[in-house]
């Protein structure tokens, strides 16, 4: 075949053209999908040897030096290194041998094409490291890289997808204790320092590299053949002599349940963990080195069953992480919902052995149904599975649908697929994907093969869109009360065309007995055959066995008869359902209340008090008027004081003491909860720890009592935790009870070192906009909503709704409203992530208004 040269030679250099253009990254601030895909396809082969040199001053810099070896596989574009942090942080840089200018652009530290070679290359960085993310306290500090906070403390390749090894090596002040993901192999002593040099790490993304360094305490054990070992700080001896061994044996535990499921073993060198008492989130999952929130793993004798449960998942909960989310990573942070909801999923599993005497269907709906519904009720709702075109915009993916809605629905996968089926199909997954990246669609390939059901188009409901069902029923009856016709049709809540498949049961409630049947939802309208024929019954209770995921039907005259269901889980849905009624508009909030107050004075179930005493606190806080709020107060302090008299369960009474608290602001009310701080009154079985009173405390202060300083200033000479001490010093001025105080308090809040404490600073913010306080503070949420996109770039990723939560979002008033109305119209270019998170702390606020319309 003949061919014209011109042709073939415009064809050539067309065709390179367009190969050149491909592999052309546009650089911008953060990490773009873009920049990642090249650097993907660029980049192998990545190892990190890394030297920190902590001093002992906290305001000292941290001299460090990088070795990144790698391998390229092209050099047709620069090498783009991940540093956010001020150029003046860089001191030299030595590629190959040669030392080359520095060039720093848009976060990202520039190697000029012509100094790389194809194939292996070394890179040489003397730095500072970067304070964003070090958490640097006095005497500790640690570091916490999710998502993409690991270049804001060295320069990497900072995407999931790119995973390497590490060599680490700290110089920190002798007496300090160091953790790393990797065994310790040295420790040199250098004066008034020492040097830890830790072996080679396995392979990891760069968000799972950490350590942690200071003044802590270490226990080891050893328990069926797997060392681990934990640092810690608490210094309370109970706690310490109640947890140790549980903490250990909940580790083991989870092990042994994930290696059993998942048919892979432990995947890492070690699992070691430290606790730290400012920890941003519960937990975190570094490989062979989890951080801890430390108030969440030691507990004393006092505990509920509930916070010992809630103990446990969390321990499995980042467990689970090692398989899902360590060893198979997410490609891109869109997925990031994966490895958490399979951490979650996991954790509910492990806690059946672990936990034998718990109702885990029942933790399982606690746990997860109302705070799912909390965000996907709302206009800041979003799908599971979500959109991310750069990495700094990661941390807003984070929230109650990743962790509460998705393992309802891996819940409602599992019981359609089969239980058996749906473990194959994750076995295969690890097989696949060990110590590599995979993202939805590759699990949902390896599903599809294991059952004939078309799992792609279950997902693309569930996963791909947002919102859940409201259903409604249509039933006809014949003459002699026989059930003719039963229609249960579903309707999406924003709207849409959607429709959830799923699973559940109904209970047909009789004076003797409870008849349940199973409906399988496919669409829109789905006949009950089954009902055809039965008696009609006194009631129905849909979602009897709490597996379906939606608004159901309420049977509105019989509302207060649900306390008598026996079975724990229809009971306890029941009321989520009432709630959720409640608040799309259906049922008055009054009318709720009083049927939840009625029952929260028989109900013997501690996660049903609870999940009663959340319900209760909200409806009087956010939904009753002045007017009902009076009146229900009353009724409810004595109702409670009265119950905490009664014989009951210590962690029953715990949990009624949390709501006598919530509302005992009368004068009554305040001297009783005096009292009981003062240890004049000592309630039965009620079991108080120096963290309960420290609350009670706090609540006494803002209620104005009488001898509020004194009560605060003998809290704080109690407190036997230096920790502690401070987190209280921290909170003492959002407690106080002159206005200026607190005014320069919030005027603090503007300075990022300030917000360093992030948990500190949510619990002064819901101190200072307590609804008893709004009056006089209302006029710091002008401000509170110009500082967030702040907040965000500064905070880790819970802290932005955190910040919101806990200053507009404590509010029900018009004047509240009208704010945050004002202010989307005056800032019309506003993030729209933050808008997400702002509309769903603000939810109950917007409810509110239309809500207490119709009552007034």
């Amino acid at each position: 075949m003949k061919i014209n040269l011109f042709v073939l030679c415009f064809v050539l250099v067309f065709y390179s053209c367009q190969s050149v253009k491909k592999t052309t990254v546009t650089l911008e601030t953060g990490i773009s999908k873009e920049l990642a895909t090249y650097r993907k396809s660029q980049v192998s082969a990545v190892s990190y040897d890394l030297a920190f040199a902590i001093p002992k001053e906290k305001e000292s810099p941290i001299l460090s030096h990088l070795v990144l070896n790698l391998n390229l596989t092209n050099t047709q574009q620069s090498l783009y290194l991940d540093f956010n942090e001020k150029k003046e942080n860089l001191k030299s840089v030595v590629v190959n041998g040669k030392t080359v200018a520095i060039i720093h652009e848009k976060e990202h530290l520039i190697i000029a094409k012509e100094f790389l070679v194809k194939g292996k290359n070394r890179v040489e960085v003397d730095f500072i490291a970067g304070e964003l993310s070090l958490n640097r306290n006095y005497d500790f500090l640690y570091t916490l890289l999710v998502p993409d906070r690991a270049s804001t403390l060295f320069p990497c390749f900072d995407q999931p997808d790119i995973k390497a090894t590490y060599t680490l090596s700290i110089t920190a002040p002798k007496g300090w204790s160091v953790l790393a993901g990797a065994p310790l192999i040295n420790k040199i002593e250098k004066g008034d320092f020492e040097q830890y040099q830790f072996g080679k790490s396995d392979s990891m993304s760069t968000y799972l590299f950490s350590f942690v360094a200071g003044e802590f305490k270490s226990v080891s054990q050893n328990l069926d053949n797997f060392p681990m070992t934990m640092l810690y700080r608490e210094s309370n001896n109970e706690k310490i002599s109640e947890s140790t061994d549980a903490i250990f044996s909940l580790h083991r535990q989870s092990i042994s349940f994930l290696e059993k499921y998942t048919q892979h073993p432990f995947p890492f060198q070690k699992m070691d963990f430290a606790t730290i008492p400012v920890f941003q989130y519960g937990g975190m999952e570094h490989v062979g080195a989890i951080q801890y929130r430390e108030s969440k793993l030691f507990l004393d004798n006092s505990a509920t069953d509930s916070e010992k449960l809630s103990r446990g998942k969390l321990i499995a909960h980042e467990s689970s992480h090692m398989w899902f989310g360590d060893l198979v990573t997410m490609k891109w942070f869109n997925d990031v919902w994966m490895k958490e909801v399979f951490a979650n999923f996991m954790a509910d599993k492990i806690m059946n052995p672990a936990f034998p005497k718990i109702n885990h269907k029942l933790q399982f709906l606690a746990t997860h149904y109302s705070s799912a519904y909390d965000e996907d009720r709302t206009k800041g709702t979003h799908p599971i599975r979500q959109n991310l075109a750069n990495l700094k915009d990661a941390g807003s993916l984070y929230g109650n649908i990743i962790y509460n809605k998705a393992p309802i629905m891996m819940r409602q996968l599992e019981a359609t697929m089969g239980k058996e089926v749906f473990q194959k199909g994750i076995q295969k997954y690890i097989q696949k994907y060990a110590n590599s990246n995979a993202d939805w669609e590759n699990l949902v390939v390896i599903l599809d093969h294991e059952t004939p059901i078309n799992i792609k188009k279950w997902s693309d409901v569930w996963v791909n869109q947002s919102g859940r069902a409201l259903f409604k029923d249509q039933i006809e009856y014949g003459e002699t009360g026989e059930i003719k016709n039963f229609l249960i049709e579903q309707q999406a809540e924003d709207g849409s065309q959607n429709v959830w498949p799923q699973i559940f049961e109904i209970g047909l409630v009789y004076p003797d007995a409870i008849k349940t049947i199973k409906v399988n939802v496919k669409d829109r309208i789905t006949n009950v055959a089954e009902a055809i024929g039965m008696i009609k019954p006194v009631s129905i209770i849909y979602n009897y066995d709490g597996l379906g995921y939606g608004v159901f039907p309420v049977d509105t005259k019989n509302i207060d008869a649900i306390q008598n269901t026996k079975d724990e889980v229809a009971r306890a849905y029941s009321y989520i359902n009432i709630y959720e009624t409640t608040l799309i508009g259906k049922i008055k909030p009054l009318i709720a209340f009083d049927s939840f107050s009625k029952a929260i004075a028989v109900e013997e179930n501690e996660l049903i008090v609870k999940l009663l005493s959340n319900q209760l606190s909200t409806l009087f806080w956010d939904f009753l008027t002045v007017k009902q709020q009076n009146k229900a107060q009353a009724e409810l302090e004595v109702l409670i004081y009265n119950r905490l008299q009664a014989d009951l369960p210590s962690n029953i009474k715990k949990t009624l003491f949390g709501l006598f608290e919530n509302v005992a602001y009368s004068k009554s009310g305040k001297e009783k909860l005096y009292q009981i701080w003062n240890k004049e009154v000592n309630i039965p079985n009620l079991k108080l720890n120096e963290d309960d009173y420290t609350n009670s405390a706090m609540d006494l202060a803002i209620y104005q009592h009488d001898k509020s300083d004194g009560i605060l200033y003998k809290t704080r000479q109690a407190i036997t935790s230096s920790d502690k001490q401070k987190r209280f010093d921290f909170l003492l001025p959002s407690l106080s009870n002159d206005v200026t105080v607190r005014d320069s308090f919030m005027q603090s809040l503007k300075l990022q070192k300030n917000r360093e404490k992030e948990a500190w600073v949510q619990i002064a913010l819901a101190n200072i906009h307590h609804p008893l306080r709004q009056d006089s503070s209302k006029k710091y949420l002008k401000e509170c909503l110009d500082l967030i996109e702040e907040v965000q770039l500064t905070g880790d990723i819970f802290f932005p709704k955190g910040w919101l939560v806990n200053s507009v979002g404590k509010y029900s008033s018009v004047e509240a409203f009208q704010i945050v109305s004002d202010f989307l119209k005056e800032n019309p270019n506003f993030s729209p992530i933050l808008k997400r998170k702002l509309l769903q702390a603000t939810d109950n606020l917007a409810r509110a208004q239309e809500i207490k319309k119709e009552i007034e």
